[in-house]
């Protein structure tokens, strides 16, 4: 499958601030968010100073976090919804991120930063050239040396738990997922709907998921070498039935 004949994929649907932060309130927690810090923090053993990427920062709920720690954090995302948010949330917090517009396959920072994240599966959603394009780009931000956290969906357990319908229910309101797997490209296809206040609301997107050999081939194609990699975000062994992938890579001298 080549990049023009992806699936359909209304991005800016798919990720509307607004329906996003208000079907996935639960896991987007202040008590959830410390706890992925702090993860952070002890893994890149944050203790010093140190020069951070979010990329696909979101409303930028981790990288206000690390900039109170005192680093000096840049945030990326695509969505100016998503970095008004974050941008209003720093400067509640009295943080300075330097918060940017841009697309992840088009950044060209160069050995600038120590540490690179990406969280909350947000990988894998372009054809795999430009996913690959994605990993080079962080690669090539990064100083030789520098620590990359990947947190993406495990392939091999989502498979084991496949449900093809999913029916998310806040009051009145509504989130369905009706998922198919293509089994030729890897990737989840999901024709969602969602209905709040009454109305309906179309937003199909698809996104590649990747079981551990193929994340590791791809890292070490884009120069990385895997140093640690986990469960979820409390540190938990990789296994077969864990829903997440939390990769610690470093760029290779």
């Amino acid at each position: 499958m080549g990049k023009n004949d992806l699936p359909e994929f209304d991005f800016d649907t798919a990720f509307d601030p607004d329906d996003y932060l208000y079907f996935y309130k639960d896991g987007l927690t202040d008590e959830c968010t410390d706890k992925e810090t702090e993860f952070l923090v002890s893994q890149f053993g944050l203790d010093a100073r140190a020069k951070i990427l979010d990329l696909a920062c979101g409303h930028g709920r981790h990288a206000n976090r690390l900039a109170k720690l005192g680093h000096d954090v840049t945030g990326v995302d695509r969505s100016a919804g998503f970095l008004d948010i974050a941008r209003k949330d720093a400067d509640q917090k009295g943080v300075t991120v330097n918060y940017i517009r841009q697309d992840m396959r088009e950044i060209t920072f160069a050995a600038e930063f120590d540490v690179v994240i990406m969280m909350f599966v947000s990988f894998g959603y372009f054809s795999d050239e430009e996913n690959f394009k994605v990993l080079q780009n962080v690669a090539r931000a990064l100083k030789p040396g520098g620590l990359f956290c990947l947190d993406i969906g495990n392939r091999d357990a989502f498979m084991r738990l496949f449900a093809p319908h999913a029916v998310k229910e806040i009051g009145r309101d509504l989130m369905i997922d009706r998922r198919s797997f293509d089994i030729f490209t890897g990737r989840l296809i999901n024709k969602r709907i969602m209905i709040r206040n009454g109305k309906r609301k179309d937003a199909p997107h698809y996104v590649r998921l990747y079981n551990y050999n193929e994340i590791q081939d791809l890292l070490a194609r884009a120069g990385f070498e895997i140093r640690k990699v986990f469960g979820d975000l409390d540190a938990r062994p990789l296994t077969i039935d864990a829903i997440r992938m939390v990769i610690i890579a470093q760029r290779k001298r």
